[in-house]
């Protein structure tokens, strides 16, 4: 390894050298060229917090969750060195858009990145951390360990198979996993962990009235555009039921609470007011 891009490298160390990593998220972000809002910070800062190990985000389109998650990542691969960082996502289109967005944060701070020779979607840092952007497929999604963060983008549109393949990449370094989407269907193991997946996740909602980059103005004429379940759940992060599902979730919910009381129904009142719809 004493070819010229290894002698960048050690170029490229030595460079950054000068302006050492900073563990605040906040001011590592700046250094990105990144000024986070005020719940972006809080995203930042829940990343970089060594307690947290689980997090979801399920935020409105045009929020900035994957140039968030990307901030948070580059912090992970610089301040410790020779970590692993995982994306992945519906596509590897989608996957490399974020690993795109972590490099041009990488350049930011003149560190420059080399492919890793096995992944086509990859970046290999000089202090030997790296990240790798994953395919849309469950079959390929597999074979990497030791993984310090795994992302998942577009997570309510990735399919379950593939969030049970990559989720064990984690076990033994005991890595951090986050979740980011605008939701979709009450459906799906990013509902289930919204929903339903306790106090072992760190859970942070934006709405697109709570954007100050998103106009009233322009906000309220798609809402006028658009299908009512469709406004709500792209723009303000709700979770809708799907419309060919015979019931709503709430409702299947409830009906399997072992601790509900039975329906009873009176049936002499139930055959006369269906006796009166027949005339």
């Amino acid at each position: 390894m004493r070819g010229t891009w290894f002698d960048e490298f050690r170029e490229d160390v030595r460079a950054d050298a000068t302006t050492p990593p900073s563990h605040d998220p906040i001011a590592f972000a700046a250094s990105l060229g990144f000024t986070p809002d005020e719940k972006q910070a809080a995203v930042l800062r829940a990343m970089a917090d060594p307690e947290i190990k689980q997090g979801i985000l399920n935020c409105t389109r045009q929020w900035g969750k994957s140039t968030t998650a990307a901030a948070g990542a580059v912090q992970r691969l610089v301040t410790r060195p020779g970590s692993l960082v995982v994306v992945a996502s519906p596509s590897k289109k989608q996957s490399a858009e974020l690993v795109r967005t972590a490099v041009g944060m990488l350049e930011k701070r003149r560190i420059r990145t080399v492919r890793d020779g096995v992944h086509q979607v990859s970046a290999v840092l000089p202090n030997g951390s790296r990240i790798v952007g994953l395919p849309g497929n469950e079959a390929t999604s597999r074979g990497l360990a030791s993984v310090s963060l795994l992302l998942i983008d577009e997570a309510s549109r990735v399919p379950d198979a593939i969030y049970h393949a990559v989720r064990p990449m984690v076990v033994i370094s005991q890595g951090d996993i986050w979740l980011l989407s605008t939701p979709w269907w009450a459906q799906g193991f990013f509902y289930e962990a919204w929903e339903h997946g306790g106090p072992g996740w760190a859970r942070f909602s934006v709405k697109a009235t709570e954007c100050p980059r998103i106009p009233a103005a322009w906000l309220e004429n798609e809402r006028q555009q658009m299908i009512g379940s469709v406004f709500r759940r792209e723009f303000m992060a709700e979770f809708v039921q799907d419309d060919l599902s015979a019931f709503d979730a709430e409702v299947v919910e409830a009906a399997m609470d072992e601790h509900a009381a039975p329906m009873e129904i009176d049936w002499a009142e139930f055959l006369k007011a269906r006796e009166k719809q027949r005339f």
